[in-house]
Parts: structure tokens; sequence; C-alpha cells
């Protein structure tokens, strides 16, 4: 088996190869452009989306290994492959083989099918390290199409009683989501200016949405606001008289979250694998060993050994 420590990040110390690292490091593999899984490391492995994305998130100078998915290239003495995660756009599983060793290291990833991210794929490894953010048996989504059907009725209801919908969610990866999500419902996204510049990055290469405008804080009134997390409770949102708030996770599972976010509604949709999802994608590997990360990674493990 191939050698796995943890500090703050997954450890390769046979190739020197840091996973998703906390802090910077010589030699890393990042697996996608979220702020908590990137950091100014001096010599990286990515996809082409995920390096786009840095460029806007964290500029700077370092050597970009660009890898291509599903071409096993060979990055100093390790052979390895991307995968698609199906998180966001352009995240990555990385693929390591070495002396007959194998290890698939997931990063965050999602089974469902989004309609902003590139489908995820898998393949057998012996070693499976996964994140398991959703890692209890609570956390089993409803289908997609029944959330969406939820939100587009929110939105709907709000603009009729006058009111402004305003839905929270991440400004890369859940807002372009929750973008296409609003696609043929007859709605005008408005969008706040971190989520139109992630969008721009997005339709750079190629992907489309619905119509939509930047966010005008005297042209609100009939459009459906789509913010960052951050800006609930904020001067901006504070400006609009009438408004109705929903937050959009897959933490909307937990009872009270309505209360924990201060919204008016939540619904769970969500860009990590839920429960039932992290159970099926070890069937799917056929992993010999699974290590576990975020989360409620200690229940996930103590499920599988049982």
């Amino acid at each position: 088996m191939i050698n796995v420590r943890y500090e703050r990040g997954v450890y390769l110390p046979e190739h020197d190869l840091w996973l998703d690292p906390w802090d910077a490091k010589r030699f890393a593999f990042v697996s996608h452009a979220h702020s908590d899984h990137i950091a100014p490391h001096d010599e990286i492995i990515l996809s082409e989306g995920t390096a786009r994305l840095m460029q806007a998130r964290l500029p700077g100078k370092r050597k970009e290994h660009i890898l291509p998915f599903g071409e096993q290239r060979r990055v100093h003495d390790v052979d390895v492959t991307l995968l698609p995660a199906g998180h966001i756009f352009g995240s990555a599983q990385i693929f390591l083989e070495a002396e007959n060793k194998s290890l698939l290291y997931t990063g965050d990833f999602k089974l469902r099918r989004g309609k902003s991210a590139e489908a995820a794929q898998w393949v057998h490894a012996d070693t499976l390290v996964m994140e398991t953010t959703f890692g209890r048996p609570r956390y089993r989504f409803p289908p997609m199409v029944q959330v969406v059907d939820q939100i587009v009725a929110f939105c709907r209801e709000a603009i009729v009683e006058d009111e402004v919908p305003v839905l929270l969610g991440y400004s890369l990866g859940k807002a372009q989501e929750i973008l296409c999500a609003l696609d043929g419902a007859g709605l005008t996204p408005m969008l706040h200016g971190t989520v139109f510049q992630m969008t721009r990055i997005y339709e750079q290469f190629g992907q489309s949405f619905c119509k939509y405008v930047r966010y005008d804080a005297n042209e609100v009134a009939g459009k459906v606001l789509i913010c960052p997390p951050s800006a609930n409770r904020s001067r901006m949102l504070e400006k609009i008289a009438r408004k109705r708030v929903a937050m959009i996770s897959g933490w909307a599972m937990d009872p009270g979250a309505v209360y924990r976010y201060q919204v008016d509604a939540v619904f769970p949709l969500s860009d990590h694998a839920d429960y039932d999802d992290l159970i099926r994608y070890v069937d799917l590997v056929r992993p010999k060993r699974v290590l576990t990360l975020h989360g409620f990674a200690a229940e996930f493990a103590r499920d599988l050994r049982e």
C-alpha cells in the first residue's frame, strides 16, 4: 500500500506530494478552487478549469502541471491521472500508480449529476482516500428535481408578494448550480459581484446559463438575487425592505437549519455526495483500504467496518 499521512492535508511521503494541504507546500495537488483547498504552493498539479479559477482567486507565480481529465501523465516519479469529481467546475480526483500500488484521492466530490460541473468518474484503486462531509445516515438528500421545484416555487411566491427572493450559495460552484436550476423557470437572476465574476469564467469554458443581470441596487424588484452566504445580514441586503431569504446547502437537512442560518427557508441542494452515494462510491472503487476525511469521518469509517 502507498504510505499515507495526514497533517493539515494528506501527505504521500514516498513522493513528497501533498493532497489539498491547508498550508503552502513545495509540491501539491489542488483538487478545486474553493478557498479552503488552495494555498500559495510552489508547484501544483491541477485541472485546466481549476487553474483558471485559481488565477482569479489566488494570483501569483507558481509552477503548474495542468492535466486533462483521463490522461495518465508522469509528474516527477509518479504516474498520475485526474478524474472529474463532480463537485464544482474543474474539480478533480487524483489517481496515482507506483510499483504496482494505487491510490485514489477524491477531494470534495459528488456522484449526482449536476448541470455546472463535469460528471464524476471513478477507477479501481488499492487505497481510497475520500471526503465524508455528509457521512451520517441522516444526510440522504431528496431528488434534485424536487429540490429545484421547491426553490423555483419559493422565488415565484416571493415575487408575487412583492418581495425580493434572495438565494444564498457559495460564489463558486453552488451559485452556478442555482443559476442552472433557474433555467426555463421564467425568472431573471441578478448576481452578486463575486458570483458574476466566477460565472463569467464558467462561460469562458463554454458553460451556458439563462439570461442574468449583474447586481444593481435600483433594479432588484422582480429579480432573483443570488449571493454568497456572507452577504446575509449585510448592508447590501438590509437595504432591501421586502425580501425572502433562503440558504441553499446540504446542511438544510439539519433540524433547526432555518434558525442556524437566520433565513426564511433552506433547501438541500449540495455539491457533496450524500450518505448513500458515499457508500455507493466505496462499492464502485472496490478498494482494499479506505481512509476517511472531513465531516463525519470517524462515524462513516465505523459504518464501513460494520
